[in-house]
């Protein structure tokens, strides 16, 4: 406690958390004297360093380089003792991260910068003064003047001639920077001319832009209405779609819009990756646009080049003479010009000499020169015409005589086998001991059929059908109009 209250009394000894009992007052402004070297000895002791000779580490906390033999066998180069300080701090000097800065340290940086903005400013003033140079000679020898004048008065240049806004000391404040250590004298821009009309005065209707005095912000245009060219002020909310809070905002989109189709962005997880991400987009972007632009002016041309065109499709005129008459039509000096087709024109191919198309006949196209109707057949010329003739007359010829023929043969009557036929003619001749077996054979048939256990596996099928087996079929056959077929079995 810095003062004691009036009902203690302070000649007695109190409790030693009531009393401010640490005395020195720059208790917390101490620190370790960073280098400082207290004694360095000639010969190696006992218990020093193995590597460099000092008493204040060992040879595993040693920062030298690690010697070939250490100094506690060479007894050579004995490295000074470190001075250890011990410094007892509060709370609040344990916890300062600014404890033992020298702000002086920092100076050359400082003077780095200012270098590097004089470098800019007289950078700037000899392009402003050679421009100015560059557009006075010109004038000069447009006027004819003599070049044995002064460079003075060629010049013709002022310092107050050099555009104000590439002045890069205007509007300096000099503020000094709040530190630990005092600070340092450093320059801050003014961010606005102190004349200007303010944003709350540039409409002062009261429908007109709300202004918010606590964040300073107005969103909205104050002067809608105004000329955009005459206007310097069109609210804050035309900073959010310029500059990079528009290219913050595609990126945005762009992440959510890959997170939508699977991949895995996000803007706030992984800022480097979602940024990599949409640069990558991008350049895949232009690269398509620009091939797809180089296909199309491949394909079709480009109207646009630099290609110097004729002076008469620039102009329109010639000194060709073209004669009139009195309704306007060109009587001579013109010739017609014949309009040309997209598709490739006067190609043969296959040894033709005309073109595919040339030829039309019974609905089909061809060629003339050889009366082809396939496309990509070879051209045979006349010796091909003739010879088609011929087979064109030999094909007529075979036809009308195979009519002929048709129309002069005899009809022949058709004769029905006896075997399939339906009816048995009364001169047929049966053997008996054939129609026996084939009588046979057909009872073994059909008790097969009736007996699924007595067919065999293996059938032998003969197609030959003797007149004896039909003749054993018909009598076997059952007849549905026979009204003794239900006396047969």
């Amino acid at each position: 406690m810095s003062s004691a209250p009036w009902y203690l009394n302070a000649e007695r000894p109190s409790l030693k958390h009531q009393r401010k009992w640490k005395s020195d007052p720059n208790y917390t402004k101490s620190w370790y004297d960073r280098g400082a070297k207290i004694y360095q000895a000639d010969e190696y002791r006992k218990g020093a360093c193995e590597n460099c000779g000092a008493m204040t580490h060992d040879a595993k906390s040693c920062m030298d380089r690690p010697r070939k033999l250490g100094a506690k066998w060479t007894g050579k180069h004995i490295a000074p003792d470190e001075k250890i300080e011990q410094f007892e701090l509060d709370y609040d000097g344990k916890r300062d991260r600014w404890n033992g800065y020298d702000a002086a340290s920092y100076a050359h940086i400082i003077e780095r910068y200012e270098a590097r903005d004089e470098a800019r400013k007289k950078y700037l003033k000899d392009q402003q003064l050679k421009k100015l140079e560059e557009k006075n000679n010109k004038e000069d020898e447009e006027r004819g003047d003599s070049e044995d004048e002064d460079f003075e008065d060629v010049l013709k240049v002022d310092e107050a001639k050099v555009d104000e806004s590439k002045q890069m000391d205007f509007a300096k404040v000099e503020k000094r920077v709040r530190t630990t250590g005092g600070g340092s004298t450093g320059t801050v821009r003014n961010l606005r001319i102190r004349e200007d009309t303010a944003k709350y005065l540039l409409n002062l209707d009261v429908n007109s832009a709300h202004y918010d005095p606590k964040t300073r912000s107005m969103r909205e245009d104050p002067l809608p209405d105004m000329d955009p060219n005459e206007k310097f002020y069109a609210g804050d909310n035309q900073n959010r779609v310029s500059g990079q809070a528009l290219e913050f905002k595609q990126l945005n989109i762009h992440a959510w819009e890959a997170f939508d189709k699977g991949h895995d962005v996000h803007m706030q997880a992984a800022p480097s990756q979602a940024e990599l991400l949409h640069k990558n987009y991008k350049v895949n972007k232009e690269k398509l646009k620009s091939q797809t632009k180089e296909d199309i002016m491949e394909k079709y041309g480009n109207a646009a080049s630099e290609e110097i065109l004729p002076r008469e499709l620039l102009l329109g005129q010639s000194e060709r003479e073209v004669e009139y008459d009195c309704a306007g039509r060109i009587v001579k000096g013109q010739e017609m010009s014949i309009p040309r087709s997209k598709y490739e024109e006067d190609v043969f191919i296959n040894n033709h000499t005309t073109v595919w198309g040339s030829w039309w006949k019974d609905h089909h196209w061809g060629y003339k020169c050889c009366k082809q109707t396939i496309r990509n057949s070879y051209c045979t010329g006349a010796a091909g015409i003739e010879a088609a003739e011929a087979s064109t007359d030999l094909m007529k010829a075979n036809i009308a005589r195979k009519e002929s023929a048709e129309d002069t043969h005899a009809p022949v009557e058709e004769k029905r086998l006896t075997t399939w036929g339906t009816e048995v003619p009364d001169d047929l001749v049966l053997d008996q001991q054939k129609l026996a077996e084939a009588l046979k054979k057909e009872d073994e048939k059909r008790r097969e059929e009736r007996d699924e256990r007595k067919r065999k596996y293996n059938v032998k099928y003969n197609d030959e059908v003797t007149p004896e087996e039909m003749e054993a079929y018909r009598m076997k056959k059952v007849l549905h109009d026979d009204p003794m077929r239900d006396f047969l079995h």
